[in-house]
């Protein structure tokens, strides 16, 4: 009989905390966007190729054709990398708050995905090389969440704190929710 009742008092005070965090209002913890920075890689391998080209073009017999071609070539390539970057840095947004992670994408169609903190199963970060070098890189959010298990942010600058943000605000919203993350 005893049992029952603490059961029952402890059924009480998860109803209560889950009540709670919902009436909570939703505060915003970060914001950001992609960095441009996070294509340095890319940048680097252009310069290399832009080189090789105007090499190319000298061996070739200096025509004017050769230079042509490759000056052509060299732009087309740097102007695509740097429309991709700035593309990326004004399509791609992401805001975190104390409930949901949320993702916007696009500039002429948008597309906004949420994931509640709760349906967050784990939280990690990668970066190459070149990104350790410049403090950025990409976090892989798994979520139990059916429209969108999987999100990849990229070109996070800081990326060590944000993922560290995340995770503690995950962990934040299921102990207020009294869920166990191993439970879910």
């Amino acid at each position: 009989m005893q049992n029952e009742q603490l059961m029952d008092n402890a059924d009480r005070i998860r109803e209560r905390q889950a009540e709670s965090a919902v009436d909570e209002p939703e505060r915003p913890l970060w914001s950001g966007n992609y960095a441009v920075k996070n294509m340095a890689g890319w940048y680097l391998l252009a310069g290399i190729l832009s080189i090789a080209l105007v090499i190319v073009a000298f061996l070739a017999g200096a025509s004017e054709t050769a230079w042509l071609v490759s000056l052509l070539m060299i732009l087309l390539m740097w102007m695509g990398l740097v429309g991709t970057a700035y593309y990326r840095k004004f399509s791609d947004q992401y805001v975190l708050t104390t409930q949901r992670l949320k993702h916007r994408q696009g500039i002429f169609f948008r597309r906004s995905n949420r994931i509640e903190l709760i349906d967050i199963d784990d939280v990690m970060f990668e970066q190459g090389p070149i990104q350790i070098a410049l403090d950025v890189g990409n976090i892989l959010v798994t979520s139990s969440d059916a429209s969108h298990p999987q999100l990849n942010l990229a070109g996070i600058p800081d990326v060590r704190t944000v993922a560290d943000l995340i995770d503690d605000a995950r962990r934040e919203e299921r102990r207020k929710r009294g869920l166990h993350i191993e439970a879910i």
